[in-house]
């Protein structure tokens, strides 16, 4: 049987927004949007602010080249393919995106790599995804099983690609909460490169055309992500927007027309911000305690969390916020690095808010025989 001990911590609590947090305020309920599936996330704690029909499977439209986006940064950042390189455009790319959004690419034309990646993003060009997708998998059915190998490993379980536009197939789908957690990949995986998603205009073959993004021109907190849109999918709109390093993400699916996405997206982040604050609790490979190890080569073991902590609570909130670990009383050597040897849990008012491992920040080895003896005797004693 497992025994803990339970320590209350200190918070090491640096705020993330611009909340006073001797303040009280009353939270109302989220808005409800006109859309077929929404979400609202903060990007550090992960926390669900807003959400409805999240898991809900959607078509995802455009919205889809933010995968086509990943797996071409993922490509670069792994040196298989350079910003430098060129791609031939196909007869296949030229002629998939006649009648569609496109960066107006001529059939055998040679591309940069950065123009294409740019007609992706800013002009959602689908002979920009298709280009990418034959240059880096040689066929647009290859890359996808690439992008759907990129989605099991980001935990985007209510996901399938069939290709790399988004245009409409029975088989081509995902939701909500996969969309957000594509793109907070992006921001945490490739912040080289993330913003590609906030520039205004890019120019290519003489012709001028702006990011369809408009809450880039309203919202000036507002720096990504993408747009969307078939006559089966409705407008659908991923942003995300970051005041005082309190960052969220908004997925709006299934709105009227450009406009209607543009508003409900804005309607989430003004919930976020004006009702909730993100608190950093406490860092990564930090210290939190020192725990007393059994027939080590030390006594005792360095013992925190793996990864940053922070929390997203209702502002006025942050007196009723508390933290304490639950610890494993008797640790016996070897001790290994990343092991999990408790808990720490952070409660809002008495009720659980999270948990994360407790883990051990450094190995241990088995100490000497005399060391091993002593200790057993101690033990016997406890």
């Amino acid at each position: 049987m497992k025994y803990l001990i339970r320590i209350v911590l200190a918070l090491l609590v640096t705020t993330q927004a611009s909340a006073n947090p001797t303040a009280f305020s009353l939270v109302p309920s989220a808005p409800n949007l006109n859309a077929k599936a929404y979400l609202l996330i903060d990007y550090h704690s992960d926390q669900v602010l807003a959400e409805s029909n999240a898991d809900a499977r959607i078509e995802p439209a455009s919205l889809t080249k933010m995968m086509t986006a990943y797996a071409t940064f993922y490509e670069l950042k792994s040196g298989t393919i350079k910003m430098e390189d060129t791609a031939k455009v196909s007869l296949n790319a030229w002629k998939t995106a006649q009648g569609t959004s496109t960066m107006f690419l001529r059939e055998r034309q040679e591309v940069g790599i950065k123009d294409l990646l740019y007609g992706l993003i800013i002009q959602s060009g689908n002979d920009a995804s298709i280009v990418l997708a034959e240059h880096i998998a040689g066929s647009e059915e290859a890359f996808s099983s690439l992008m759907n190998e990129h989605a099991r490993m980001l935990g985007m379980t209510g996901t399938n690609f069939v290709n790399a536009t988004g245009l409409p197939n029975k088989d081509h789908y995902t939701t909500a909460r996969d969309l957000a957690t594509l793109a907070k990949a992006i921001i945490r995986d490739f912040p080289e490169h993330y913003h590609i998603h906030g520039i205004k205009k890019f120019s290519f073959n003489g012709i001028d055309q702006y990011n369809r993004n408009n809450l880039l021109w309203r919202d000036r907190f507002v720096d990504g992500l993408k747009t969307g849109h078939t006559d089966s999918a409705g407008y659908c709109l991923v942003a995300s927007a970051v005041r005082k390093n309190m960052r969220l993400i908004s997925v709006v699916t299934g709105t009227s027309n450009e406009n209607a996405r543009a508003i409900e997206s804005q309607k989430l982040l003004r919930y976020g911000y004006r009702f909730f604050s993100t608190y950093h609790i406490y860092d990564a490979d930090t210290e939190l305690y020192k725990m007393r190890v059994w027939k080590g080569s030390k006594e005792e073991v360095p013992l925190g969390i793996n990864q940053p902590l922070y929390v997203t609570i209702p502002r006025g909130q942050y007196k009723k916020l508390k933290a304490s670990l639950d610890v494993n009383k008797d640790i016996e050597a070897p001790v290994t690095k990343g092991g999990q040897y408790g808990s720490v849990n952070v409660t809002l008012a008495g009720n659980q808010l999270l948990q994360r491992p407790l883990v051990a920040l450094e190995d241990i080895s088995e100490g000497s025989i005399w060391e091993q003896t002593k200790d057993g005797v101690m033990q016997m004693f406890q």
